[in-house]
């Protein structure tokens, strides 16, 4: 724990997001194959043009967003390995923050808290001490980076495929270049973001569903700063606070 490496395999549970994770104007997304499963898994391919416009219209007219969330990591072999609770809050552009909860602990303490203030991306890992300071730029592919980053960060993503699940529409997205994800699939209700499921290289699975969801709310600047206590050790930063 406490390094960018902990941050991204807890974010699969997400990165992102998870979530998770706001971006400025939307991207011309390359959509490759039809709407169906079957088309995805090696169907001949087509385009998705409702898919392209449904994500591309939610990149564009969401600046912020509030959400409650469950996390489940799932092995390849559908093995539930985990289960995470938490909180979060995107604002456009490249400020997020993640908090994570261990559902099965008295009181449901806080973890994890992961913090993106548009510059440095700030891990505190609570049960350590610890935090990590990495440069925004140096983040990558990610959950939330996708909900919460720039133009460029979305072009780096293809549109592959749309199907209709458990009353939702989803869009599969796939990363172009490299990336910890295979792919990234959103579930829409409507124009609001419901469910992500993320698979990565190894076949384990992270699914992420949001509650009590509220879109473009005013978020204080504050939500994005990361108040330490005394004695927390930071790693890529000034070292002790």
């Amino acid at each position: 724990m406490g390094s960018g490496k902990s941050w991204r395999r807890r974010l699969r549970l997400p990165t992102s997001l998870a979530l998770v994770l706001s971006v400025v104007a939307a991207p011309a997304l390359r959509a490759q194959s039809n709407g169906s499963a079957a088309d995805v898994r090696g169907g001949a391919p087509q385009e998705a043009p409702e898919g392209v416009a449904r994500l591309e219209a939610f990149l564009d007219d969401i600046r912020s967003l509030t959400a409650d969330f469950k996390q489940e990591l799932w092995s390849a072999d559908q093995e539930l390995l985990q289960t995470d609770t938490g909180s979060l809050s995107l604002q456009r552009p490249n400020r997020f923050r993640w908090t994570y909860r261990n559902p099965d602990e008295p009181g449901d303490p806080t973890k994890l808290v992961v913090v993106a203030d548009g510059t440095r991306l700030w891990i505190h890992d609570v049960e350590l001490e610890e935090v990590t300071v990495t440069p925004f730029d140096e983040v990558g592919t990610s959950p939330a980076m996708l909900l919460s980053g720039d133009r460029t960060v979305r072009e780096e993503f293809d549109v592959v495929g749309t199907h209709e699940l458990d009353g939702l529409d989803w869009i599969k997205l796939e990363p172009t270049g490299g990336s910890d994800f295979a792919s990234i699939s959103i579930a829409f209700s409507g124009t609001e973001p419901r469910r992500l499921e993320l698979v990565d290289g190894l076949g384990q699975v992270t699914r992420i569903e949001l509650e009590n969801l509220v879109v473009n709310p005013r978020i204080d600047d504050d939500v994005f700063e990361l108040d330490l206590p005394k004695g927390v050790h930071v790693i890529g930063g000034e070292g002790q606070l």
